[in-house]
């Protein structure tokens, strides 16, 4: 744990991470982007750790956009290689931090191997109840409206549709919106994560490439969390 004090801080319930910078960090060392890509899991790993420490219940990490398509195949397979193979193989890793697993995205186009390793996961880690992390895998929050309108079409015709009602259609629909969306490696936008449930998150951007962020930073901004005055549209009284 880092040794920023943390015991008069009030932890957000749900954190959006967005993930940038894993190829970047690589082609700085002359290494292939796929090393950056397998050094950002590993920090993945601790990020979460840190915040199943400190009690968040939700972290949903961005780790393959419906854009990611048009990245090289070799990059592409690389991703899809890299989810199948440690989905499972963290279950300890889940088991230890009490990690239940769930998963966002159109994972229907995804390669039959990587949704079979996704359905394990989700089965086998159902039962833990510390933490939530949601991995946004072929997610677009454009595409993740589509579909649920498409699930509420009939309520869309009579015209009953509540705001309610399309947070239950999506694809984890216990999901709260988010307190907290991070970014990392220096671009200052959304990147078509979490739309709808980042209406009224706060929003931070870090310089730091993912594969250099750590706990002490991740903690920093959760201080700087602390002390945003979050109004959600109301006046301060």
């Amino acid at each position: 744990m880092a040794t920023i004090m943390t015991d008069d801080m009030t932890f957000p319930t749900h954190v959006g991470i967005i993930m940038d910078g894993n190829g970047r960090w690589a082609q700085k060392r002359n290494l292939p982007r796929t090393a950056g890509h397998k050094e950002g899991l590993e920090v993945a790993k601790r990020i979460i750790s840190c915040a199943a420490e400190v009690g968040i219940k939700y972290v949903t990490l961005y780790t393959f956009s419906t854009e990611n398509w048009k990245r090289t195949e070799e990059e592409v397979g690389f991703l899809m290689g890299l989810i199948t193979r440690h989905l499972r193989a963290e279950y300890k890793f889940y088991k230890e931090h009490g990690i239940r697993i769930c998963h966002i995205g159109d994972t229907g186009k995804l390669p039959v191997a990587v949704q079979k390793e996704m359905l394990a996961a989700e089965e086998e880690t159902a039962n833990f109840k510390k933490m939530t992390v949601v991995l946004a895998i072929n997610y677009g929050g454009r595409d993740e409206l589509i579909r649920a309108l498409k699930k509420l079409s009939p309520k869309i015709i009579d015209g009953s549709i509540c705001e309610q009602d399309i947070s239950k259609a999506f694809d984890v629909p216990e999901l709260p919106d988010a307190d907290v969306i991070i970014r990392t490696g220096g671009e200052k936008r959304l990147s078509n994560f979490l739309l709808w449930q980042s209406a009224y998150s706060e929003l931070f951007f870090s310089d730091t490439l993912w594969p250099d962020f750590d706990c002490t930073e991740f903690l920093s901004i959760l201080s700087d969390f602390n002390n945003r005055d979050r109004r959600f549209g109301d006046v301060k009284r």
